[in-house]
């Protein structure tokens, strides 16, 4: 976490809370980053050494942990790269206007493809592939700001659900068992809906109204029920205590 910076004009250095390591020096205009300036990794080694305008990295030159150059920008524009302290890459794409605009790919700090697809200002935007840590394909579809929009979602690579999201919530498709049967259908955000965990394993069956949770519904932890009963707008519907008399 960094130290907050507010209103900071001029030179000045930002610090880890946790273990007091230096991760920027350089120059700010109205608390943000403006001017030239240097990022670190934990080992101490450079990150990032340019010019930064309005807390983008704008002109300069990237580093890995290695201290090897990776990358270079010139007004807001390169290929872009971006690591995990131990060296394993954390995203890799196209940079447009200071931001991640473009194709590009994250990664598991094991290395692992996380996600691939079109970015718009730092944000998934049009097609694009989710996969789970161990590397199987969990969704592929469009992707709107940030969000989930219209695909296929897939457990152990058979596919569970296909059609439209609202905020990443299933609203309007159909869901499947592993044999391709269909076993629900919600439309409007409206049904009786699965869910399931990255691992296959049941995660919460129940009534959506809206794209959440409303109504009576079942709650799993690795295959064990954990909660069962009422929920309102995705959440768990907490019982009144009644009062005692007498």
């Amino acid at each position: 976490m960094y130290e907050l910076k507010n209103n900071i004009n001029g030179k000045g250095k930002e610090y880890d809370d946790y273990d007091g390591k230096l991760l920027f020096e350089g120059e700010y205009l109205n608390g943000e980053k403006n001017g030239k300036g240097k990022e670190y990794y934990d080992n101490g080694n450079l990150k990032f050494e340019g010019e930064y305008l309005k807390d983008l990295k704008w002109n300069g030159k990237g580093y890995n942990p290695n201290n090897n150059i990776v990358y270079e920008l010139k007004d807001g524009k390169g290929l872009f790269k971006e690591y995990y302290n131990n060296g394993e890459l954390i995203f890799e794409g196209e940079y447009l206007n200071g931001k991640i605009n473009g194709k590009g790919k994250e990664y598991h700090k094991y290395g692992i493809l996380l996600f691939e697809g079109v970015y718009l200002n730092g944000e998934s935007n049009g097609k694009g592939k989710e996969y789970s840590e161990n590397g199987k394909l969990l969704f592929e579809g469009e992707y709107l700001y940030g969000y989930k929009l219209q695909g296929k979602y897939y457990i152990n690579e058979k596919l569970e659900y296909e059609g439209g999201y609202l905020y990443d919530n299933k609203y309007n498709g159909k869901g499947y068992d592993e044999n391709g049967n269909i076993t629900y259908e919600i439309i409007n955000g409206n049904g009786k809906v699965k869910e399931y965990w990255n691992n296959g394993k049941l995660l919460f069956e129940g009534e959506y109204l809206n794209g959440k949770r409303n109504g009576k519904g079942k709650e799993y932890n690795d295959g064990k029920l954990v909660f069962e009963g009422e929920y309102l707008n995705g959440k768990r519907k907490r019982k009144r205590d009644r009062k005692r008399f007498g």
